[in-house]
């Protein structure tokens, strides 16, 4: 065959050159070891038995697999444009960039983006635009049964978890949260040292591996949560019911990846996998979720306690407030994952094809607030995306009140979405355990950059809702974020989609375009 005689022939010109260094020269010898290099990588190419391109093409097969491998490099710093990357582009990584390390993030010439395409977003200004003053708003957590109020920023760092980020990271994002007064979610992996070691706020993430307040077999231990949830760095509660890159999916954490340190942090044993179930087994039903938030209201000594979804099905949170109303039990906050949001590692399939995008389950979330009545008493949050200023102006037009974001805070440390998370050979040690990649993150420096880039944000969305002629973030409405439907046709938010009036839901009968989903929903169920 064609192949095996080529790898003969490379073998035969090996032996040729160690002939001719013999007879000739010494030099050959460095010929000789290369073309006999490439013959033994042509006979293992031979015998191998997968892949099959190694077989059909010894010797420059493996060129195919380095390609592959550099191809992402290739593509991000030599090929892409600037608004074409995803999740994010290059215009909005070197915004956070330049942001965290106290520049302005101008560009010049104008905008590179299609102002035609369809989907575009834009604001509405003004022309009785005025200078932005306050650039440190808050909103505060706190319903009617919450006796410890939180004061939230309005941009935060989301749900990243020791174990998922080096310690570096985690203690750079505290760090720069407790320097610029905003709030750090833990995550699902419970509250590490590095958690607390600058005084950060904390959202104290409660998944449903209930990590840090377990019991041996993986359920809630009420004693470990009160415990916990006495230390002063944590400011409210969250638990977990799903998150936007893989809902409905539980997590896996490899026995190798659970070093002592992880062990502790946890609350499992070292080098064993663990396992977080698809649900939680605290509670089964929304009737069940509602007292369990009761439970760690309590427990915490009236602190905010909320939950974390990415939406599935308008019926299932109808399903919960239809809970509300008849525990009267109502959670303080509620965040909204989109399926836009990103994790350390998921099924491609989920990532691309399940859940609800952020600006669909985000208005839901409102509207069936607002319609039962409730909205007043619950402050709700947007994850998933977040990175500028337009960002956070453009969720709150879409019913949230404030915001988190987890990949930008990721930049703001050096993350340069190389894409490895999932490899733990992320090349600027945020998202790796590797000790020697993690070490090379200068907490120092990174702590000053998320508190520059927070602040820069805060400030830019300050700026757009002045410019808009507005006296504050509690003046922003649908009708002032627009979108291109299709060719020349724009639409206000307001008029793309509807909105609820305060206690609709609870007529009788309810909007037509509601009533079969408000009827099928149960609090005994999530349906």
């Amino acid at each position: 065959m064609a192949r095996v005689l080529i790898v003969s022939l490379v073998w035969l010109a090996a032996v040729g050159c160690g002939v001719l260094a013999v007879v000739m020269h010494g030099a050959w010898w460095v010929l000789a070891a290369f073309v006999a290099a490439l013959a033994v990588v042509g006979t293992i190419d031979l015998v191998q038995t997968s892949p099959t391109i190694l077989r059909a093409y010894p010797i420059i097969g493996p060129a195919r697999f380095l390609a592959e491998l550099i191809r992402p490099e290739i593509r991000q710093y030599f090929i892409e444009s600037n608004t074409e990357a995803a999740p994010y582009d290059r215009d909005t990584r070197d915004m956070v960039y330049e942001r965290s390390k106290g520049l302005k993030g101008e560009g010049p010439f104008g905008t590179e983006r299609d102002v035609n395409a369809l989907g575009y977003e834009f604001l509405r200004h003004s022309l009785g635009a005025h200078p932005a003053t306050d650039l440190t708003p808050t909103v505060r957590l706190g319903g009617p049964d919450c006796l410890q109020p939180y004061d939230i920023a309005l941009l935060n760092v989301s749900a990243m978890s020791f174990g998922a980020l080096s310690a570096n990271a985690i203690e750079a994002l505290n760090g720069g949260a407790a320097r610029g007064g905003f709030a750090h979610d833990t995550g699902e992996g419970a509250i590490s040292p590095y958690h607390l070691k600058h005084g950060g706020d904390l959202i104290w993430e409660i998944g449903s591996g209930y990590f840090g307040c377990r019991t041996a077999d993986g359920h809630f231990d009420a004693a470990k949560f009160e415990e916990k949830a006495a230390l002063p760095s944590v400011k409210a509660i969250s638990i977990k019911l799903s998150q936007g890159a893989k809902p409905g999916l539980g997590g896996v954490l490899p026995g190798p990846k659970v070093s002592a340190e992880i062990a502790a942090t946890r609350g499992v044993p070292v080098g064993e996998t663990v396992v977080s179930p698809p649900a939680h087994t605290a509670f089964h039903t929304p009737l069940e979720l509602m007292h369990f938030i009761a439970t760690l209201r309590s427990l915490s000594g009236g602190k905010p306690v909320g939950f974390k979804l990415c939406v599935g099905a308008r019926t299932e949170f109808l399903s919960i407030c239809k809970a509300m109303l008849e525990t009267g039990i109502t959670p303080d906050f509620v965040i909204v994952d989109g399926a836009e949001g990103g994790t350390g590692a998921a099924p491609l399939e989920f990532e691309d094809h399940v859940g609800m995008p952020l600006t669909e389950g985000l208005m839901l979330v409102h509207n069936c607030l607002v319609g039962v009545g409730l909205r007043r008493h619950i402050r709700i949050g947007a994850s998933g995306k977040v990175a500028t200023g337009v960002d956070i102006v453009s969720r709150i037009c879409q019913g949230a009140d404030f915001t988190l974001a987890a990949r930008a805070m990721m930049f703001a440390v050096g993350c340069i979405q190389a894409m490895k998370c999932h490899t733990n050979r992320c090349p600027t040690g945020v998202a790796t355990q590797n000790r020697g990649l993690a070490r090379a993150l200068y907490v120092p420096d990174k702590i000053e950059r998320v508190y520059n880039y927070q602040r820069g944000t805060i400030a830019s969305a300050a700026q757009i809702v002045a410019s808009m002629g507005l006296n504050g973030f509690h003046e922003l409405q649908p009708s002032m974020l627009n979108r291109r439907i299709e060719g020349q046709r724009t639409r206000t938010y307001a008029e793309l989609y509807e909105w609820l009036m305060p206690g609709e839901l609870l007529d009788d009968p309810p909007p037509e375009s509601w009533c079969s989903d408000w009827i099928e929903a149960s609090a005994d169920e999530f349906r």
